[in-house]
């Protein structure tokens, strides 16, 4: 690749008291390309713009000082920190017709990889951190919303993950435009835009976002597409005619209940039909509603918020087998892997939520105020398992507040932060946000399919 911006080259830019170095090249596409700088010892990220796209979108210099004012919804945005022109001095350097602009911001941490890697099967993250990463991608995109902003081109490509912990961060927010205003040249991605902007009925906002949202959550949690089935199979050829046909003009969800023409192939399309099976059907009814009365009137479609509420409580119902580990989230009689007969297992009652006692489930505000938007970055107690014996179970205190821990025999014992308590034992836990109660398997009875 031909770097625009010299390699190892110290650049001036305007606004700027001291010389940025242009430390490698990172990656291009049909926008520009991104390098690692270092400006003043600090090591982030700079997108330089091709020509080509600075004449496409006159409006992008607009927006980008527009987002940076603005500042990020949540830091799981790459957002736009400062934009950068080149001094009078420094413009020679530059391998362009014409010097042009880019902007900074903060350099991608290694450990997150692109989500097309999960999709491709490259990627080791768990079911459970898989459904983390949804729900933090919707949290993100509520937060662009409410701010009275739109994306305009939610997509695979855009997303990075981490498969530890189901983090994400989405680059690419030069596209981000207040709602209502078309200011912006992009569209879309093929396969992620809504019908209506694939055939040009509508311009790119806030609806359309929730549909391309509801294409990435679902092959988030299924690695498959939501409209790629049979349909697709019988197309010879996927032409741009096949693809309006296909995403546009009669588009049909894989697993539409009333619409049978497009069910997933059992040979070609297998992770879908092994994985949708999976999820409670409070989640999969999203779905339903986005890729079925939604897809014609996207005032249908799922929100934001809804989808982080169905996200969380999914994770409120994950176990695993006991047989082979796999996770499951209480909407099947047998394990999806190995086939073992599953059990209900003890749970963890809050005042507005309930949450199965298995290891790495956690308790959060919102279990105790139904108030409380969901979010998982806050965290009151963990299930964790004892260091020399797996099989038993304690929840960790993660609050800066004592508990006090009531047994099944009456006995009483403080938990102070940081510390543990067997749950073997409890019946009753007393905290400062209220009491949770140990419901052991006997009346933990799980309710397939909710």
């Amino acid at each position: 690749m031909t770097w625009i911006l010299p390699q190892g080259a110290w650049l001036q830019f305007e606004g700027l008291s001291s010389p940025v170095q242009v430390v490698r090249g990172l990656g291009g596409g049909t926008q520009g390309q991104v390098f690692e700088v270092d400006v003043a010892g600090e090591r982030l990220a700079l997108k330089w713009y091709l020509p080509r796209c600075l004449a496409q979108d006159p409006h992008l210099e607009r927006r980008l000082l527009e987002s940076i004012r603005a500042t990020a919804p949540s830091r799981s945005f790459l957002w736009p920190i400062a934009l950068l022109r080149p001094t009078a001095a420094s413009q020679p350097l530059i391998r362009s017709r014409t010097p042009g602009f880019g902007y900074l911001m903060e350099l991608r941490p290694p450990q997150f990889v692109g989500a097309v890697e999960h999709l491709s099967g490259r990627l080791a993250i768990s079911l459970g951190q898989a459904v983390h990463a949804g729900f933090f991608l919707a949290e993100a995109f509520h937060g662009l919303h409410s701010k009275g902003l739109c994306y305009k081109d939610i997509s695979l490509g855009n997303l990075f993950l981490e498969a530890a912990t189901g983090r994400i961060l989405i680059c690419d927010n030069d596209n981000v435009d207040v709602d209502g205003r078309d200011l912006g040249s992009v569209l879309g991605t093929s396969g992620f835009m809504a019908p209506e902007i694939l055939m040009r009925r509508d311009r790119p906002g806030a609806n359309s976002d929730l549909f391309s949202l509801a294409v990435l959550l679902f092959m988030l949690l299924t690695r498959h597409h939501p409209l790629r089935g049979q349909m697709e199979l019988a197309i010879r050829c996927l032409d741009e005619p096949a693809r309006l046909r296909l995403y546009g003009e009669d588009p049909v969800f894989i697993f539409d209940p009333q619409d049978q023409r497009n069910r997933p192939d059992p040979t070609e399309h297998a992770a879908a039909l092994l994985t949708w099976p999976i999820y409670p059907a409070a989640l999969q009814a999203l779905f339903l509603q986005t890729f079925g009365p939604g897809m014609g009137a996207p005032s249908q479609r799922a929100l934001t918020g809804q989808w982080m509420e169905a996200l969380a409580a999914v994770l409120d119902q994950r176990q695993t087998c006991p047989a082979c580990g796999s996770e499951h989230f209480g909407a099947q009689a047998s394990c999806w892997h190995c086939q073992q007969a599953l059990s209900a297992g003890a749970a963890l009652r809050a005042p507005h939520g309930r949450v199965m006692a298995c290891i790495d489930n956690e308790l959060h505000p919102h279990h105790f105020n139904r108030l409380e938007a969901p979010r998982l970055d806050q965290p009151l107690a963990r299930v964790v398992a004892h260091p020399s014996d797996p099989s038993l179970l304690g929840l960790h205190n993660l609050s800066d507040q004592p508990w006090r821990a009531t047994t099944a025999g009456g006995q009483q014992h403080a938990v102070q932060p940081g510390k543990t308590c067997n749950l073997a034992a409890l019946h009753q836990l007393d905290t400062p946000w209220g009491a949770v109660r140990l419901e052991h398997a006997s009346s933990a009875q799980p309710s397939p399919g909710s």
